[in-house]
């Protein structure tokens, strides 16, 4: 069984067992304070928003703010992906979609994705380059932005919402005295709506509590699609916390990756994942591995088997490096493609980023992995393999059609 279907099984179980209890009077709580008797844990936003409004610290909060950041710390945002009800919701207003508008949906975001890889792996540059025969078409292409360029990061760099609805909530806590956010918190409206239905249907307790919870549930839902994404400020909170932690998180194989063993693109990470993170293309995702809800969807979907969860990822581990190599190995190409001369019509850089990537002195270097790009000539001719090999000289490609060398110095060898 997939990962995703063991997601909405677990889901489904806490959400039905906790509403159960809270129907029976068990005592259960619910995921916005749950617990038995005097074991319990408050949400950590509950907990800081409870503190701030009486303006104490309770005991209970700090312990469940402690305990909240250990678990944050181990498995990132694994609630999100595994326990919180909103993604069930949201799968739910999927299924009232008609199914020209999902195919539509699917396909929108497969050619987004496509796009963005395609650019990345210079594909699109490439082309224009050689169709245009100079470098302002190279140029222009860089200024829309690649993963391998630290020119470009302020530019890629995006708004986190979440965090500005963080601090709404807790100053409205502050001037309002008690914690308002908890009022429209999706989560504790679902657990809410299942109570006073049940009321309603059992003991004929109708108030208005009856229509507007439910409400506001849906309007947030519906007209705040990317909730968890953009709004979420327990999502937001978080995300400062697990942005520090290594553990499960994704990675890719980049000998075993399509893009970079093959020189196709692929992104299929990147179309399944939930969280908006793209995980072979980083700088265009929505959000960073901090996002991660270690749902296991991009694992599932890799074609290649390209992707695990180890237990701690190494910093720098994954498609980080890989993208540098392999952009850089394109640039050169680019570079050569539009100047004319250097590389013709018989050529084709091959990025060696990982097995085999060699020195100059022509000693064996490790690396991370295989790009293989095939550009059409300029000439117009069939493409042929060459080695584009890193180099620590002057920086300029190799003028022999047979070895093209890229030159980063001491970064190239690095990479």
């Amino acid at each position: 069984m997939k990962a995703s279907k063991v997601r909405v099984v677990v889901a489904a179980i806490v959400f039905v067992v906790l509403c159960a209890g809270l129907i029976a009077g068990m005592q259960l709580g619910t995921l916005s304070g749950f617990g038995w008797d005097a074991v319990a844990a408050l949400c950590p936003l509950g907990a800081i928003t409870t503190m701030i409004a009486s303006q104490t610290f309770v005991p209970r909060a700090i312990i469940s703010l402690i305990v909240m950041a250990v678990l944050v710390f181990f498995v990132g945002r694994a609630f999100c992906g595994w326990i919180c009800p909103v993604p069930l919701l949201e799968r739910v207003r999927g299924f009232f979609r008609s199914p020209k508008k999902r195919r539509e949906h699917e396909r929108a975001r497969r050619d987004e994705v496509l796009a963005i890889a395609r650019e990345e792996m210079g594909l699109e540059a490439l082309s224009s380059d050689a169709a245009a025969g100079d470098a302002a078409a190279g140029e222009k292409a860089c200024a829309r932005g690649c993963g391998s360029c630290g020119g470009c990061e302020e530019m890629r760099a995006k708004l986190d919402s979440r965090h500005y609805v963080l601090g709404g909530a807790l100053l409205s806590t502050a001037v309002f005295g008690f914690p308002v956010f908890c009022l429209v918190c999706p989560i504790g409206l679902s657990f809410a709506t299942v109570l006073l239905v049940w009321r309603l249907f059992s003991a004929g307790d109708m108030t208005w509590s009856v229509v507007l919870a439910p409400a506001v549930l849906v309007v947030e839902l519906v007209f705040l699609r990317k909730w968890c994404t953009r709004f979420c400020p327990l999502a937001g909170l978080m995300n400062l916390v697990s942005r520090f932690g290594r553990m499960w998180r994704p990675v890719i194989d980049d000998a075993a990756c399509l893009e970079t063993a093959t020189g196709s693109p692929c992104s299929r990470c990147a179309e399944v994942c939930d969280a908006d993170i793209n995980l072979r293309h980083p700088g265009f995702g929505e959000r960073t591995l901090a996002d991660c809800t270690r749902c296991r969807a991009c694992v599932d979907a890799c074609p290649a088997n390209a992707i695990s969860m180890p237990f701690i990822a190494r910093k720098g581990m994954g498609s980080a490096s890989t993208a540098v190599g392999v952009a850089d190995g394109i640039a050169a190409v680019s570079a050569g493609v539009a100047g004319g001369g250097v590389l013709g019509a018989d050529e084709v850089a091959t990025a060696t980023t990982a097995g085999g990537a060699r020195t100059v002195g022509g000693e064996e270097g490790p690396a991370a992995g295989v790009g293989v790009i095939s550009p059409a000539g300029a000439g117009g001719g069939d493409v042929q393999s060459a080695p584009l090999f890193a180099d620590g000289g002057d920086g300029a490609p190799a003028a022999s059609a047979d070895d093209a060398r890229l030159d980063g110095g001491g970064e190239g060898a690095a990479r």
